[in-house]
C-alpha cells in the first residue's frame, strides 16, 4: 500500500520542479522531503524523479505513477471531507400510516431536515397496527397510529372524521347482500366496517380487497362496493358519501414518541401541527 504522505511529497516535487520549493509548500525541510521521495522509490522499486533535470522532471515510471498519486490524494481528501460532515449521521425512525404521508407531512419533514442536516429521516409507511407494534418493540422512534382510542402514553391525539363512501355513479340503493371494499386483515377500517354492517343487520360480502388506500379508493370509484374511509383521504376521487350508513364516529389519530426533548420532540410538534390542520383542530 502506498503511503499518501509519500505520494503528496512526490506530487509536490513534480509540481514545484524543485525540492526546495516543494519543501516550503509542505512546511518541511528539504532533507525530509528528499527522504520521503526515497522511501516511495524504494516502495515501488523505480526511480521517480530525474534529479539532474532543471527544473526537476518525473522519469517515465514517475509520469505513470503521478496520475494515480493525484487520484489517491483526491480520494483521501474527499473521504476526509465526507467523514468530517455530520450530515445524515443520526437516524430518526418514523412510522406513518400510508394516507398520512401527504404533501403537508412531507413538507414538515423537509423543513425539519433543513434545520437538522445531521439527521436522516427513515420513514416507514404501513398499517397502524404494524406501526404501533414496531414502536412498542423499539424499532421506531416515533409513530402515528390510527386507533379506536388513544393509548395512555400518546404525545398528541386528534379525532379524524370517518364516513362511508361509494362511487359518484352508484345507484340510489344498493342490492343485498352489500358489496364491501376493504383493506387486508389487520386494517383498522376493515373491522370497523364489518362491525357496523353487522350491527345494522345487513347481509354483506367482500367484493374487493386492496392493500393500499389508492387501490381501495379506485375500487370504490369504479363502483365495486362501499367502504369506510377517512373523510380527508378521498379528495381527487369520484366518490361521494353513502346514504346507507350515517353518523360514523371518528377514530383517534395519535402520535407516540420516546423522547420528551431535543430534535425528536421538535419533529413530533411539527407532525402534530400537520395532523391538527388535517383534522380541523387548532392551538
Amino acid at each position: 500500500m502506498l503511503d499518501p504522505r509519500l505520494l503528496r511529497a512526490f506530487a509536490a516535487i513534480v509540481d514545484a520542479g524543485s525540492f526546495t520549493l516543494a519543501a516550503d509548500r509542505l512546511s518541511m525541510t528539504q532533507s525530509t522531503i528528499s527522504q520521503q521521495l526515497a522511501r516511495l522509490e524504494d516502495a515501488v522499486g523505480q526511480v521517480l524523479i530525474d534529479r539532474t533535470a532543471r527544473p526537476i522532471q518525473p522519469t517515465a515510471p514517475g509520469e505513470r505513477l503521478l496520475g494515480y498519486a493525484r487520484r489517491i490524494l483526491a480520494l483521501q481528501q474527499e473521504a476526509a471531507s465526507a467523514l468530517g460532515d455530520p450530515a445524515g449521521t443520526v437516524s430518526l425512525r418514523i412510522g406513518v400510516p400510508e394516507d398520512l404521508v401527504s404533501a403537508a407531512m412531507a413538507q414538515a419533514f423537509a423543513d425539519f431536515a433543513r434545520r437538522h442536516r445531521e439527521i436522516h429521516l427513515d420513514v416507514t409507511a404501513g398499517l397502524s397496527r404494524d406501526l404501533i407494534r414496531r414502536y412498542r418493540a423499539g424499532e421506531l422512534d416515533t409513530a402515528i397510529a390510527k386507533e379506536p382510542v388513544a393509548g395512555a402514553d400518546h404525545r398528541a391525539s386528534f379525532p379524524e372524521p370517518m364516513a362511508w363512501f361509494e362511487s359518484a355513479d352508484a345507484p340510489p340503493a344498493w342490492p343485498h347482500p352489500l358489496p364491501l371494499v376493504a383493506f387486508p386483515p389487520g386494517g383498522l377500517y376493515r373491522e370497523a366496517m364489518f362491525e357496523r354492517v353487522e350491527q345494522e343487520q345487513h347481509r354483506w360480502y367482500l367484493a374487493f380487497t386492496g392493500n393500499s388506500l389508492h387501490n381501495v379508493l379506485v375500487a370504490v370509484e369504479a363502483g365495486l362496493g362501499l367502504s369506510l374511509l377517512p373523510v380527508n383521504a378521498v379528495a381527487g376521487y369520484r366518490v361521494r358519501r353513502s346514504a346507507a350508513f350515517q353518523g360514523e364516529p371518528p377514530i383517534a389519530v395519535s402520535i407516540y414518541a420516546r423522547e420528551g426533548t431535543g430534535p425528536l420532540s421538535e419533529l413530533v410538534d411539527q407532525m402534530a401541527a400537520v395532523l391538527a390542520a388535517r383534522c380541523g383542530q387548532h392551538g
